[in-house]
């Protein structure tokens, strides 16, 4: 038995460690592979194509913004809730996942800043890991204005009923996406096929994928949060009795050291004085 045991391992370790040694590979060669596709895009079209790339960052951008203004603003206005507040006590985790560009990072911040705002850990903990998988704004987006430049890249035309298909299906396809880098973009070069647009400008927005994926990322945290914050208000979970009863025992613990700490200053100035 053991020695069956054995060869079974050592299978499964020998499958692992090809496995890495595949994705070593992949890992290695990507950006020669992306360096050159961009290369060959700028001498077939000059160097509009950068600029074709910088339009799509910048559309980005500019639709996310609008997005969390309006809608992310609207729930705010309808909830009550005050979004500068939200906004500097989710700093923290919104920052991580901008610079990280991955939403996983900035989970344990995430309960940490939805604890101290006030959300109890039980909606937290239901609501944060369900909308890691399927409450995903950003990249929703992302997908959908992917999907449209590389149609108008490849000379694909797609009439309006077309494109709203094309986005409601893109939406369901970027629910279980991982809260990793750049894995939205495997989602939209897997789907650009079912509408009969090639997938090879998909090489093309690889060279700018990382500057999108920070604002994407940043956009899911932000609903995730305020998906709780939302969840915990309809359950009347929301800074309950316990959490300011705790907030008053650790502020009367902050007072008292800051207290301490101005006494001993005062004493030791005396003691200064005295030398």
């Amino acid at each position: 038995n053991d020695h069956h045991k054995n060869i079974i391992l050592e299978f499964a370790r020998a499958v692992l460690q090809m496995m890495f040694k595949f994705v070593d590979i992949v890992i290695w060669t990507a950006p020669i592979g992306v360096c050159f596709a961009i290369a060959e895009a700028i001498g077939s079209n000059g160097l509009s194509a950068l600029g074709s790339l910088a339009a799509l960052v910048g559309t980005v951008y500019a639709t996310i913004a609008v997005f969390i203004v309006v809608v992310f603003g609207s729930v705010c206005l309808m909830f009550k809730i005050n979004p500068v507040e939200f906004i500097v006590a989710m700093k923290e985790p919104l920052i991580i996942a901008y610079t990280t560009a991955t939403s996983e990072a900035a989970l344990p911040k995430v309960f940490e800043a939805l604890e101290k705002y006030g959300v109890s850990t039980h909606i937290s903990g239901f609501v944060v890991p369900f909308g890691y998988s399927f409450n995903l704004d950003g990249s929703t987006l992302y997908l959908s204005l992917g999907a449209v430049f590389c149609a108008q890249a490849a000379g694909v035309h797609k009439s309006i009923g077309e494109q709203i298909v094309m986005v409601l299906m893109l939406m369901v396809s970027s629910k279980g996406v991982a809260g990793v880098r750049s894995a939205s973009i495997i989602v939209l070069a897997s789907t650009l096929d079912q509408f009969d647009i090639p997938s090879w400008p998909v090489a093309l927005i690889l060279g700018v994928d990382w500057i999108m994926d920070m604002m994407r990322t940043l956009t899911n945290v932000m609903g995730n949060c305020l998906a709780s914050v939302v969840m915990a208000k309809l359950e009347n979970e929301f800074r309950t009795e316990a959490w300011e009863r705790e907030m008053r025992m650790l502020q009367g613990d902050l007072e008292a050291k800051v207290s301490t700490l101005e006494k001993l200053s005062v004493v030791s100035g005396v003691e200064e004085a005295r030398r």
